[in-house]
């Protein structure tokens, strides 16, 4: 495995290759949050770069990360801690938008011309947003919106992240890690050092849900039901509630919701698995573990991926999404 870390002077026109003490870690999250590295430089005489200088990191000769330096830490033993964020911390920012029927994907390609951030490639998504507005609201947040609109309507979920300086949107089926002719990346207890597992009804466990409109038009406040008796029963009355959009199909998108959260909630976390530069937050991976109640085989969503890469080996540390398990 070749590892090579490159970090611009302030101008941009230098490029070193620092020396680095201990590992370098790179953290993806799926939602609200950019990717992240961090790592420990050696100081010397040579090497000369500030806040905002680029970084990028390759294995093997192909990119990972592209961002640039945020945050500096030193101690007497001149061992600079850098951290590096990628493009999506500047969806951190906040603004007012009021926009009308657009896709999620037409928002974000508008964000993004009017932040000045580099565009990859951004599927399209399907759900017509007739009329919102986002007031004094992260980046991040209004994005995340329209995303879940798409998800909650169309029961289609999308993953936005950065791809080495390119901001990218993609549909969770384009995010399996392999495919039939390579064969799938699989996690078991062979490839996973360890795991922690929990069970719980206390975290985004739903058996009701129930939606309002304030209609202008007729006067009337309309209200949309979905319920699951049977775990009412079990469990109490666990309600979900929120108001909706103009547009939205009330009793569909209860439905829907209903769909997604009447489940005991289970969270799965691997550590210390063989590192693979394929995987990131949204990606999709096979797990193949006996839970000690439940034996899980099947494709599962990466919601945290924490690579560790260190002289002569790669790790990394998967917090998995899927089905009754959340993150």
């Amino acid at each position: 495995m070749s590892v090579e870390l490159l970090v611009a002077n302030e101008s941009g026109t230098v490029v070193y290759q620092p020396v680095v003490e201990e590992d370098i870690e790179w953290t993806t999250q799926r939602r609200s949050t950019p990717g992240k590295l961090t790592f420990n430089v050696i100081r010397d005489d040579i090497i000369d770069f500030s806040e905002g200088s680029a970084v990028r990191l390759k294995v093997d000769g192909n990119s990972l990360f592209y961002g640039f330096v945020f945050k500096q830490k030193r101690d007497k033993s001149q061992i600079i801690t850098v951290t590096a964020y990628d493009q999506l911390r500047y969806l951190q920012n906040k603004d007012t938008y009021v926009y009308e029927n657009k896709t999620a994907s037409q928002f974000i390609k508008m964000v993004a011309e009017d932040f000045e951030l580099n565009l990859g490639e951004i599927e399209d998504t399907s759900f017509i947003i007739k009329s919102r507005i986002e007031e004094n609201s992260s980046l991040f947040d209004m994005i995340e919106n329209a995303l879940d609109l798409e998800l909650t309507n169309k029961k289609e979920m999308y993953v936005l992240y950065d791809d080495c300086g390119a901001l990218t949107l993609k549909n969770i089926s384009s995010m399996y890690v392999g495919d039939n002719n390579s064969g799938y990346l699989m996690i078991d207890e062979e490839t996973g050092e360890n795991f922690s597992y929990t069970s719980s009804i206390d975290d985004e466990t739903y058996n009701k849900v129930k939606l309002t409109y304030d209609n202008e038009s007729t006067g009337y406040r309309e209200v949309y039901i979905a319920k699951d008796s049977a775990n009412i029963n079990k469990w109490g009355i666990l309600q979900y509630f929120d108001t909706l959009s103009e547009g939205e199909n009330g009793q569909s998108k209860a439905d829907a919701l209903l769909s997604l959260y009447d489940s005991k909630t289970r969270n799965l976390k691997i550590t210390n698995a063989l590192g693979d530069t394929r995987v990131r937050a949204g990606s999709l991976v096979l797990i193949n573990l006996n839970l000690g109640d439940m034996t899980v085989m099947k494709f599962m969503m990466v919601e945290k991926c924490v690579h560790k890469f260190y002289l002569d080996s790669h790790f990394m540390d998967l917090t998995l999404r899927g089905g009754e398990f959340v993150a």
